[in-house]
């Protein structure tokens, strides 16, 4: 429903490239006025700010680590130089390394844990003061979070830990009017899965086994993000929505 967001404002961490601009651009599309989060992709997050003042909308770029505390701090700094409230936060940035458990160290763990879930508090902390009821935050999860993945080990139990932290947002600023949620997203071929050393398998075995269709899009994760932003989502909250054409409920 175009528009049906009209008026509403922004912030979409890891917003440059992959599902975080499938979100922004989806967002904006429906009337948001978005701000892109970014880390080292400056001309990415640009052109797409240059899209969305396209169709309209107000957007502005701002650079970041959202997992270190001083540089959410300026993230909002800048953001508040833009807009004096914010309406809907996503949760999109993370990171991680590919490897099994066992050859993982403690600055893996912490590099993991600080940008996937300590993020979302951080933001959290800065974004609920400038939040109105009705506003919205949305976590990015993945089926890491609840199965076992070769080489996924970190990736996984830090987003295990993200859904967790949404379940307690969503009830403390139940009261405050703020819906918390996460959405957790199946194989989808972007830039990121690249880096995945067993991408063609992952690829296959999501074409074999999702009943819904044999390819999951950055959109179509979007339009998820975009339904829990509605206000006919009033009523959900700590909820972590899958988005995988079925592939966990097929054997």
């Amino acid at each position: 429903m175009l528009g049906s967001l009209t008026g509403k404002i922004a912030l979409v961490t890891g917003g440059s490239r992959g599902i975080g601009r499938a979100i922004a651009h989806k967002l904006a599309a429906a009337g948001c006025d978005v701000t892109v989060n970014y880390y080292n992709s400056h001309d990415q997050a640009e052109a797409l700010c240059a899209e969305i003042r396209a169709l309209g909308r107000r957007a502005c770029a701002i650079q970041g680590n959202v997992g270190n505390p001083e540089s959410v701090e300026e993230i909002f700094a800048e953001f508040r130089q833009h807009f004096d409230r914010l309406d809907i936060l996503v949760s999109n940035a993370a990171t991680g390394v590919l490897k099994p458990s066992l050859e993982m160290s403690l600055k893996h763990w912490r590099w993991c844990l600080e940008t996937n879930a300590l993020a979302l508090t951080l933001l959290a902390q800065r974004a609920v003061p400038l939040m109105r009821a009705g506003g919205r935050i949305i976590a990015m999860s993945s089926l890491g979070a609840t199965r076992a993945i070769p080489g996924y080990g970190f990736v996984g139990a830090s987003k295990a830990a993200l859904e967790s932290l949404v379940r307690t947002l969503a009830q403390e600023l139940g009261p405050r009017g703020v819906r918390v949620n996460a959405v957790s997203a199946g194989v989808v071929d972007t830039e990121a899965l690249r880096f995945f050393p067993n991408r063609e398998s992952l690829l296959s075995s999501f074409a074999e086994r999702a009943p819904a269709g044999p390819v999951l899009t950055a959109e179509d994760v979007a339009g998820a993000v975009y339904l829990l932003c509605l206000p006919e989502a009033a009523m959900v909250t700590g909820h972590t929505l899958v988005v995988d054409g079925g592939f966990c409920i097929s054997g």
